[in-house]
């Protein structure tokens, strides 16, 4: 199953398969998926796992808001989704309108590959494809505390 052909009912593809699909996909492929009609379903459906991904056990004593600003939409615009952490939970926003502790600003086709664990963050920081402002701790550990599933 192609990435493409995934998006058809891509609420039934498990966050492993997901991550098989976006290392098995080029670039270029990826990038189509992230400009046509279904990158609000895709992105939707991701940011609704992160309650699901989230790890407690890990996060501590962490409370944070997270702004993640994905470029590249349609309209030349970006997509933003708000995540809180708090109280040993995660909960996906209705709408980002909290002063955020971490903003996370990619590209859509790196965004895919840093949620299915393709891409290497800290990389895609050095090389100016990912930016990060504000707490920048944080920003290291959050891969830590979300299970985010290996290809």
């Amino acid at each position: 199953m192609s990435v493409l052909d995934a998006l058809g009912d891509f609420n039934n593809v498990d966050p492993k398969q997901f991550a098989q699909l976006v290392k098995g996909a080029p670039d270029s492929q990826l990038a189509e998926i992230m400009n046509s009609p279904q990158r609000k379903t895709v992105l939707d459906t991701i940011f609704s796992r992160f309650p699901e991904l989230f790890r407690p056990d890990r996060a501590g004593s962490t409370n944070a808001v997270i702004h993640w600003n994905i470029t590249g939409a349609a309209d030349g615009g970006v997509d933003s989704y708000e995540l809180v952490i708090a109280d040993g939970k995660c909960v996906l926003s209705p709408s980002p309108d909290q002063d955020a502790k971490l903003s996370i600003t990619v590209g859509p086709v790196d965004f895919l590959k840093v949620v299915s664990g393709v891409g290497n963050p800290m990389m895609m920081f050095m090389t100016g494809k990912l930016k990060a402002k504000g707490d920048l701790a944080l920003a290291a550990n959050i891969a830590n505390l979300f299970d985010i599933p290996k290809a």
